[in-house]
């Protein structure tokens, strides 16, 4: 009865310490997102800034320069073809500058996505074309709203959020695909959009492997 006494006192630990990897490992595998069919097939992008978003007086062009700097880079890949139009993009690509900081200070604009006209590849970016006429707005954020000071809390790191378009609201919905990190959106670089080209590439080998 001792002896059964002490197995059982080794193995209770030995029990838990399995457990727990296989617990670990199993919640390892679920945060691996798997990108959904629409995605691989997916033709155009609209690249906007977070509607959210404020515009940090010390950098007031950084969500700016983030956005061209993934259309620029969205281009080099050559798999999605960035469009204006968030009404007509399969996808639509949601970005944010992180400040780096707890808590800073911004300007909210709602109009900081009112781009009219069409994108054109060049040698060192893209650019924008006028056009006739608003583009039309998703975010449902009125975009004619006013432009108020505001503390932007929690959002030190840059994002990267994606989302199925061809439908009303495409942002009241959980983004198919997420990439949250520090310098995501660094200039020209752009490791966020590097994130999401492996994962589109992942996602082609495992399609590829379905009977």
């Amino acid at each position: 009865m001792v002896a059964f006494t002490g197995v059982t006192r080794m193995r209770v630990p030995t029990l838990i310490a399995l457990c727990l990897v296989a617990t670990s490992g199993f919640a390892k595998d679920k945060t691996k997102a798997v990108l959904p069919t629409y995605v691989l097939r997916a033709q155009t992008v609209a690249v906007i800034i977070d509607p959210h978003a404020g515009f940090s007086i010390e950098d007031p062009e950084a969500n700016h320069t983030a956005q061209k700097d993934v259309e620029t880079a969205l281009l080099n890949w050559g798999r999605y073809n960035p469009v204006l139009s968030e009404q007509t993009a399969d996808l639509i690509i949601v970005i944010r500058r992180g400040t780096g900081k707890i808590a800073d200070n911004a300007v909210r604009d709602p109009r900081q996505n009112n781009r009219p006209g069409s994108i054109n590849p060049m040698d060192d970016g893209v650019s924008t074309a006028a056009q006739h006429g608003p583009q039309p707005n998703q975010s449902g954020i009125e975009p004619g709203g006013p432009i108020s000071p505001q503390t932007d809390i929690g959002e030190q790191d840059d994002s990267f959020l994606v989302y199925e378009g061809g439908n009303s609201h495409p942002l009241d919905a959980a983004p198919v695909w997420r990439y949250v990190r520090k310098d995501a959106l660094v200039p020209h670089s752009v490791p966020a959009v590097d994130a999401f080209r492996r994962a589109v590439a992942d996602a082609d080998k495992a399609a590829a492997k379905q009977p």
